[in-house]
Order: C-alpha cells, then sequence, then structure tokens
C-alpha cells in the first residue's frame, strides 16, 4: 500500500511538472524543458538523460528490477518521460536523436505492458500505438521488434503481427516453427476478429501453407 501510495503521489508531481514542459513546448523553449525533464530523470529516478541515452533499453529495465519482479509501472513512467523527451529534440530538429529516444521508449513501454503494468496509468496502449505510427518505416531492433509481435497478437492487430513477424524472420532472429504457430494459433481466432486485425481467413491459411513449405 505504500509503495502504491508513494507512487500515486510521483505521478501527480509528474503531470504538474509535464504540464509546465508542454508550455515550454509551445513556447520553443527547448533548452528549458529539457531541463525540465533532467530535473525528473533525477528527482524521480536518480538517473540522468546522459546516462540513459548511453544505456540499452535492456540495460534501463535492469535498472528497475527489484527482487527478480520488474516495477513495471516505473518503468513505463519512465517510458512517458523519454517519449516527452523524444517529442521535444525531435521538434528542435534532432531526428536522429529523437528517433533513438522513441524506439527506446516504445521498448520499455512494451516490456512493462508484459509485466503487468497499470494500463490506465499513462494510457500505455495509445502511447504504444502512437509510437508505432511514429516509427513506421524506422527499423526497430529485434528485441523490441520482437515484443512488438507479441503485443500486436494479444491486442489482435494481426496484420501488425504478420508484419512484425516476417521481418524478424529476414532478420533471422525467429524461426520458421514460430511463425508456423503463430498461423496455426490465429486458425482458431473467429473471421470476424480476424478482419478487424486486419487479415482474412484465406490470408491466414496462405501463410500457413508458405512457412510449412519452407520447411
Amino acid at each position: 500500500m505504500f509503495r502504491k501510495d508513494y507512487l500515486v503521489r510521483a505521478i501527480e508531481g509528474i503531470t504538474e511538472a509535464l504540464g509546465t514542459i508542454f508550455g515550454l513546448k509551445q513556447q520553443k523553449k527547448h533548452p528549458e524543458a529539457l531541463q525540465e525533464l533532467e530535473d525528473l530523470f533525477k528527482t524521480q529516478f536518480r538517473l540522468n538523460s546522459l546516462l540513459l541515452g548511453t544505456l540499452s533499453p535492456k540495460d534501463i529495465t535492469e535498472l528497475f528490477r527489484s527482487g527478480g519482479i520488474i516495477e513495471a509501472d516505473k518503468l513505463q513512467t519512465l517510458a512517458r518521460l523519454l517519449r516527452e523527451e523524444a517529442d521535444i529534440i525531435l521538434d528542435s530538429g534532432g531526428v536522429n536523436e529523437g528517433r533513438v529516444r522513441q524506439q527506446k521508449a516504445l521498448h520499455l513501454f512494451l516490456v512493462a505492458r508484459q509485466h503487468g503494468a497499470d494500463l490506465s496509468l499513462w494510457q500505455l496502449d495509445e502511447e504504444i500505438s502512437s509510437l508505432l505510427a511514429q516509427l513506421k518505416g524506422h527499423p526497430l531492433h529485434p528485441d523490441t521488434e520482437r515484443l512488438v509481435f507479441s503485443f500486436a497478437e494479444v491486442k489482435g492487430r494481426y496484420a501488425l503481427a504478420e508484419d512484425a513477424l516476417y521481418r524478424l524472420m529476414d532478420q533471422q532472429v525467429m524461426d520458421v516453427q514460430e511463425g508456423i504457430a503463430f498461423y496455426e494459433r490465429l486458425i482458431n481466432v473467429d473471421s470476424r476478429d480476424l478482419e478487424e486485425g486486419g487479415l482474412s481467413a484465406a490470408e491466414v491459411l496462405e501463410g500457413l501453407v508458405e512457412l510449412r513449405n519452407r520447411l
């Protein structure tokens, strides 16, 4: 209970600070907005932007592991701040750095979701979908792509999951057997749900046959 109350108070403070940051962004005061974020990184997580830019998403995740358990809500809160930082950097013209920050934020959001994060805390699924849209066409690290694959299937976004599957197989980091298992799971999905997720029953069977033939 204490930990939950602490998190709620922290979120309230962060939300207020994000309001200030939003105002600074509107005024194009990018250095001031980034400094506000730097203060949040330090006060909330004892981290800084330079370190977060250096560490991989996996390394950052390990910082939020306590007693073998990932502190998912803290992790998604950090991801929210990284996404905000990415927006500011992109708005100030730092395209490459901004995209890297977006990819880290996406990875951390997805990890947090897998480990039971509160979906309503920062509208987690909406954050993930927004970042996926912004990063469309930009190659993702295979570890992130795997998380996208799992997320998309769970959310019933089957065409998105299929796209991630083929990118992973093309990079030879996912084998054909996993692809076959994916299509076999989809055979049991109602055709209307498949259509809503961007695939037809015929496309599922076609994909299954194609991958079986690869073996």
